[in-house]
């Protein structure tokens, strides 16, 4: 089964020398599931034929915001489109949690609340999921037809299913330890003293990425978001 990554940034390069980019983590984390993964770098507007070029699609995070005017937006937008109407199974992480509910008529900002970073705890259904983030954007209003199914107090669309072929996260399940330690070295500039501190106390703390990947195993190969 052939799965697109849609690329919507790069890692940054004293970290993508020893973890690889953001398809390079992706890969790792469905690995197993016998998929074959294409790469687009749609942030560098190398963008396949249309939604029938795989049978699956994922879309990564991003240091762009979705709201920035970049000339690789429009296409994407018009390509997300075009996948959920030819029904094909979509995955968003971080920024591709943002693009597709944009795409699809919601709305993202920059967050007043602020930074989340490293280790958080989110309500999945009912149950408690652990995950990395790193973003300040978030989803604050919802598209027509989406439905919550993962929040916390700090992000209240935090997973969105729409329909049965879509399903978006704005965590990453894809970020291990080592991400999170080279994010905390590298791009925590902006981040509060606080913030970083706290992420990096919670580094050996473990996370349910794999709960996740077999989440979104699951939903590209065609079963129900």
């Amino acid at each position: 089964m052939k799965i697109g990554i849609l690329q919507t940034g790069h890692v940054a390069d004293e970290i993508q020398a020893t973890l690889g980019d953001y398809s390079d983590m992706f890969a790792r984390l469905l690995d197993g599931q016998n998929f074959e993964f294409s790469v687009y770098n749609v942030v560098d507007m190398d963008f396949p034929a249309g939604p029938e070029a795989c049978d699956g699609w994922l879309i990564t995070g991003s240091r762009h915001g979705a709201y920035e005017d970049h000339p690789f937006i429009p296409p994407l937008e018009n390509l997300i489109r075009a996948i959920r109407d030819a029904g094909r199974p979509l995955i968003g992480v971080c920024f591709g949690h943002q693009i597709i509910a944009q795409a699809l008529g919601g709305k993202v900002e920059k967050f007043s609340g602020g930074w989340s970073v490293g280790r958080q705890e989110y309500d999945f259904d009912g149950e408690k999921v652990a995950l990395n983030a790193w973003h300040q954007d978030q989803v604050v209003e919802l598209p027509p037809g989406a439905e919550v199914v993962a929040s916390s107090d700090f992000c209240a669309n935090a997973a969105l299913v729409y329909g049965p072929k879509i399903f978006t996260v704005q965590a990453h399940p894809e970020f291990t330890s080592a991400m999170i330690e080279g994010l905390i070295e590298h791009r925590s500039a902006k981040v509060p003293d606080t913030l970083r501190d706290r992420a990096a106390h919670n580094l050996k703390t473990p996370t349910d990425n794999q709960r996740l990947a077999k989440r979104m195993a699951a939903v590209l190969k065609g079963e129900n978001a």
